[in-house]
């Protein structure tokens, strides 16, 4: 089971045709990789959320093009596409106190999932998944 820090980026937008395209073009023109994404959108406006797999910051190129962003640093986990294996990976969480804030993901036909988690510990959470579920 592969699990490592990812960055997470969360932005507003505005409710508008066009405007995750553009927002994500800036990934796009910074060879950077988007690895995940969610979104909830209000009335004329919405909360967008970009996981990366990447080791350079992109928070400069997000204010630079005129958004305030709040970096984090996710879980990223990949999973075997079975029942019972998310209520595994939460309770070996829940057990040792850490709580999940943000969860994402889905899976693939090779049988695999990805879920992206922001949690209240985000190292701690990956020890205790390497030491309690065998995470690489």
């Amino acid at each position: 089971m592969p699990v490592k820090l990812v960055k997470q980026y969360t932005v507003f937008l505005p409710n508008v045709p066009g405007a995750l395209s553009k927002f994500v073009e800036l990934f796009a023109n910074a060879g950077i990789n988007i690895v995940g994404i969610a979104s909830e959108i209000r009335d004329d406006s919405g909360v967008v959320r970009v996981a990366v797999d990447a080791d350079k910051k992109v928070s400069h190129i997000l204010t630079g093009a005129g958004f305030t962003t709040i970096e984090t640093s996710m879980i990223s986990v990949d999973l075997q596409d079975r029942p019972g294996q998310l209520m595994r990976l939460t309770r070996v969480l829940g057990e040792n106190r850490i709580n999940i804030t943000t969860v994402y993901g889905t899976s693939d036909t090779a049988q695999t999932g990805r879920l992206l988690l922001n949690v209240s510990d985000a190292e701690r959470a990956l020890e205790v998944l390497k030491s309690e579920m065998g995470a690489k």
